[in-house]
């Protein structure tokens, strides 16, 4: 899944696609890179922004889902009129973007949310049959600052019950099972090393019985890591890539089947030395329990 932001303030790329034309030409980009799918989102989700609206106050979003679709509409309408057979993921929490893009030819709905934030979301997915992403979400990207860290014991099943939440609020709408994917959420209300806590424990999610798809790449947790090789600073977006395949690898290893990425060609190759090593261990090659040998 390429990852395409079109806004003026992604932590990732700081608006490097926002002008539609540039945003068409990477997402061709990815394309002819690998990616299987564009994941197409128009308001940043990062630490500190207004996604989603503050609960309980006047103040909401910072991009409304006018702007939202306003910015998003051309580029969908770019990319699938030069690549009619091309997939497309829409990036929002906002039932009216969701439902203007579907109409405009996306396939799915990736809701950072989980359902949690519109409740017209699962209605509108439910009413047009499409793909659904449900992430796993603590809390609101402006609390993630301040917010308490989770319990270590509590960390896996804190994201399973939100998870299994999420997807039994879809299916009372009328989504269909086999339509959902679940991400658990790294970075979304995760603190550092919480992160790797999930990952090494992501393939226990399997047992809510439907696909997981993981987005890793360009995280903040990867940068704090790498700091001591930064003298001591986190390394800055931009200067994540190897970390980010190294984390992707370990997210197929750990039962994910579809991951996120912000570049195609380096993961897509990753990716296939990693379902070498699945498929040579269901076939007895390779087990990695020694005791199953």
């Amino acid at each position: 899944m390429g990852i395409l932001n079109v806004t003026p303030d992604s932590f990732s790329d700081g608006g490097r696609f926002f002008a539609p034309q540039a945003a068409i030409a990477h997402a061709l980009r990815l394309l002819d890179d690998g990616a299987d799918l564009i994941d197409l989102g128009a308001e940043s989700t990062r630490p500190g922004s207004r996604a989603g609206g503050a609960p309980g106050l006047a103040q909401g979003p910072a991009v409304s889902a006018e702007d939202e679709q306003a910015r998003l509409l051309p580029v969908l309408a770019g990319i699938l009129a030069a690549r009619p057979a091309a997939i497309v993921s829409i990036d929002t929490y906002k039932a009216a973007t969701a439902q203007a893009a579907l109409a405009a030819g996306a396939e799915i709905v990736n809701d950072v949310s989980g359902l949690q934030w519109d409740p017209e979301m699962a209605g509108v997915c439910a009413a047009a049959g499409c793909g659904v992403v449900l992430m796993h979400t603590r809390g609101r990207p402006e609390e993630w600052r301040t917010q308490s860290r989770i319990d270590p014991h509590e960390l896996l099943a804190t994201v399973r019950t939100g998870l299994a939440a999420s997807m039994a609020t879809g299916l009372a709408a009328g989504i269909a099972p086999e339509a959902v994917v679940l991400d658990p959420g790294y970075g979304f209300g995760k603190r550092f090393d919480e992160n790797y806590a999930l990952l090494a424990r992501q393939h226990e999610l399997l047992a809510l019985g439907r696909p997981l798809l993981a987005g890793v790449s360009r995280k903040s947790f990867l940068g704090r890591t790498l700091a001591p090789l930064h003298g001591g600073l986190d390394a800055v977006a931009e200067a994540r890539e190897a970390a980010s395949l190294a984390a992707m690898v370990a997210a197929i290893l750990h039962g994910a089947s579809v991951v996120r990425v912000h570049e195609a060609g380096a993961a897509a190759e990753a990716a296939r030395i990693a379902d070498a090593v699945l498929q040579a261990e269901a076939q007895g090659a390779c087990p990695l329990d020694p005791s199953a040998a």
